[in-house]
């Protein structure tokens, strides 16, 4: 009778945990790529998600530290550490498809920004698309909750 009640009070727990955060801010935490090779913080700042750098994996050698955003078209930013680096601007929530829209990514490996959307599959899998005006050409990165 313990154990039922026990499993009864840890269930009703985990549900009132969920249901206390708001739809649109399941996407704040740290997030983990599908290839663990990096590593991003989702944060809100007013009414816009952000997301920074604050693990990757690039190349063991040389520490994360070091590394610096050389490929920016702006040569006064190419000294910027990639650690800590805004990487994911502006995604503000869309009630009625239940995803982020209207934001920007940054792709530090390339200097580029590309418009940027995200959502949450039912696994609770994050997926963060960068594209060029129009969602069909794009690139999804895969998430899981670090």
């Amino acid at each position: 009778m313990f154990k039922f009640l026990f499993l009864l009070f840890f269930v009703a727990l985990n549900l009132q945990s969920h249901a206390a955060i708001p739809e649109n801010d399941r996407i704040l935490g740290k997030w983990l790529s599908s290839d663990k090779k990096l590593m991003v913080e989702v944060y809100k700042e007013k009414e816009q998600f952000k997301a920074k750098i604050i693990w990757f994996n690039d190349d063991p050698s040389k520490p994360m530290d070091e590394w610096r955003d050389k490929h920016n078209p702006d040569p006064a930013l190419r000294n910027r550490k990639i650690l800590g680096l805004e990487i994911l601007r502006g995604l503000r929530y869309d009630w009625e498809s239940h995803t982020w829209e209207g934001g920007k990514i940054y792709d530090a490996q390339h200097g580029k920004e590309w418009d940027a959307s995200g959502y949450i599959d039912k696994d609770g899998t994050m997926k963060v698309k960068g594209y060029w005006h129009f969602k069909l050409f794009g690139r999804t990165m895969v998430f899981k909750r670090a």
